[in-house]
């Protein structure tokens, strides 16, 4: 009869990168528009982390597997120092890194400075590492019943930028919402169409992306913040986004971005679209039809 620690140990699931390739990181929207007080090696390690979690059978202990090497793939991370690097990446993340949440309550705005893992374990002898999230954190990435946003893991693997990946999760949030009302209903025209090209005022975008002591001329925003995190997101994910500047007197108020979906062969709703435009195509050309019929038909 096999023991208690046997037991355990084949439950465990050490997640390789091709399953991760398959696997979506589910987030509280609360989450995506919380400031993240983190670098970028810190921000990807714990998203990682969130797509192991399986939402239909919850992690034991809020604890997840994975597996180092794949893990060093995933970073692609090829040098020789590649387990000292390793090693700095999760002290930082446990000494530096915290999500900083705003969320509004009955009473007012409620606010929570979490630490997102508290706690990692790997060792010298076998490929494992042992990632625990923090209690406080699991009700923003388990039981998600309504505004919560996901999106593929590796959508964010060749993002190279802080600000790539926090404008990234912050486009899909608005993204999500578009594609589920253009398909339930539920919202104005209008209302769905601004999820596509929502707009930010650029004293949230600088809140988002912990920049409201950096790069104070707006021009240096733009470029250091705003462009590249832009040109990432377009070369390396689903996404083609552009923007517009608002302004409101001599400055710039606000960003409008505007989402496209890149086609792939894949993707369901393409063909929803071209059956759509197909159908529509269609009946035009009966309509057109029956009015040729009926004038000819006339005295």
């Amino acid at each position: 009869m096999p023991s208690i620690a046997e037991k355990q140990e084949n439950q465990k699931q050490v997640l390789t990168v091709n399953e991760l390739s398959k696997r979506k990181v589910v987030e509280h929207n609360a989450l995506i528009q919380s400031v993240a007080k983190m670098q970028k090696t810190a921000l990807k390690m714990f998203e990682l982390a969130v797509s192991c979690i399986d939402t239909e059978n919850l992690p034991e202990n809020n604890t997840v597997f994975l597996s180092k090497t794949e893990l060093f793939k995933f970073f692609e991370v090829a040098s020789n120092s590649k387990h000292t690097q390793f090693k700095e990446a999760i002290e930082i993340m446990q000494k530096q890194a915290y999500f900083k949440i705003k969320s509004n309550k009955k009473l007012g705005i409620e606010y929570e400075s979490i630490v997102p893992i508290p706690y990692v374990k790997w060792n010298d002898y076998n490929d494992e590492v042992t990632i625990q999230f923090s209690e406080h954190i699991m009700p923003y990435l388990i039981n998600l019943k309504s505004e919560f946003t996901q999106y593929k893991i590796s959508e964010l693997q060749k993002l190279n930028s802080k600000y790539s990946i926090i404008l990234y999760r912050w486009l899909s949030m608005n993204y999500n919402q578009y594609e589920h009302y253009s398909v339930k209903g539920g919202r104005r025209a209008e209302q769905v169409e601004s999820y596509r090209n929502p707009s930010i005022s650029v004293k949230e975008l600088r809140e988002i992306t912990d920049t409201v002591n950096e790069y104070k001329e707006i021009y240096d925003f733009e470029k250091r913040v705003l462009k590249n995190a832009i040109e990432e997101i377009n070369e390396h994910t689903s996404f083609n986004v552009s923007y517009e500047k608002i302004k409101k007197g001599r400055s710039i108020d606000s960003i409008v971005f505007h989402i496209e979906k890149k086609r792939t062969a894949e993707d369901n709703s393409y063909k929803l679209e071209d059956q759509a435009y197909i159908e529509g195509k269609k009946a035009k050309e009966e309509t057109e039809k029956d009015l040729y019929t009926e004038a000819m038909q006339s005295p």
